[in-house]
């Protein structure tokens, strides 16, 4: 079995090496050679993408676009590429640990019938641990929204942790369109409409710093709550 895990990354020429080898490094010990690393450049304008590159680090490779285009963008062009027969999609600011890889491949070899595993922040008591006050409420009540407005049953779409078998992964996001922070809904209304079994996992904030989230509060959060009227009714009329 191979493991590919995809990194989508913006201007993280701060943390883009630390990122790379912590990862490869965690990834080696757990899973020897049967792994691969994909940073995806979401059009950054500073040297993320060399950074990572001139590591040399086997079984690491950057994939990307000179534009930026947003989080979905990345992560689906990632996942669109990898070759692994579990995908799992995660932060370059390790936001939830290594650990959370191991546990969710783990899941998906003790639960053969899922088809995915999602992580959850809301399954926790600590979950939200890494989170300032504001920060926890913003992505409370966010994901309380979509419950409601798209009747989402899961405890938290908007993790950036998120595990999936080969075979679901490539016919979701093949089938993705959504390029910003809203795209984790997406993927997952296309998931139940394919007729994938997703299950979740609980997951703890690790790492969180506040000052270099890529998250603008009220702009993103406004053009998330557009975002999922559009989905909403993209993904009622897919052909599939």
């Amino acid at each position: 079995m191979k493991l590919s895990v995809c990194i989508p990354m913006y201007n993280e020429s701060a943390i883009a090496d630390a990122s790379a080898r912590k990862y490869a490094d965690a990834l080696g010990s757990f899973f020897g050679d049967d792994w691969e690393l994909i940073f995806c450049d979401d059009g950054s304008t500073d040297s993320s993408a060399d950074i990572v590159r001139k590591t040399g680090l086997p079984h690491v490779r950057v994939t990307g676009y000179p534009d930026n285009r947003g989080k979905g963008s990345a992560v689906r062009r990632a996942v669109l590429e990898a070759e692994g027969d579990i995908i799992i999609y995660t932060d370059c600011d390790c936001a939830y640990g290594t650990d959370a890889i191991r546990d969710a491949v783990r899941y998906l070899e003790e639960h053969p019938e899922a088809d995915a595993v999602i992580g959850s922040r809301n399954l926790n008591a600590d979950g939200y641990a890494g989170y300032t006050p504001l920060r926890r409420l913003m992505s409370k009540t966010y994901i309380f929204v979509i419950r409601l407005f798209v009747g989402f049953r899961h405890s938290d779409s908007q993790c950036g942790f998120k595990a999936w078998r080969r075979p679901c992964a490539k016919a979701v996001f093949e089938k993705c369109s959504t390029d910003g922070f809203a795209f984790d809904i997406e993927a997952l209304m296309i998931a139940e409409r394919l007729g994938y079994r997703i299950e979740e996992m609980p997951v703890v904030v690790k790492n969180h710093a506040e000052g270099a989230s890529k998250v603008r509060p009220i702009g993103d959060t406004l053009r998330m709550l557009s975002d999922l009227r559009k989905i909403k009714n993209r993904v009622k009329k897919l052909a599939l």
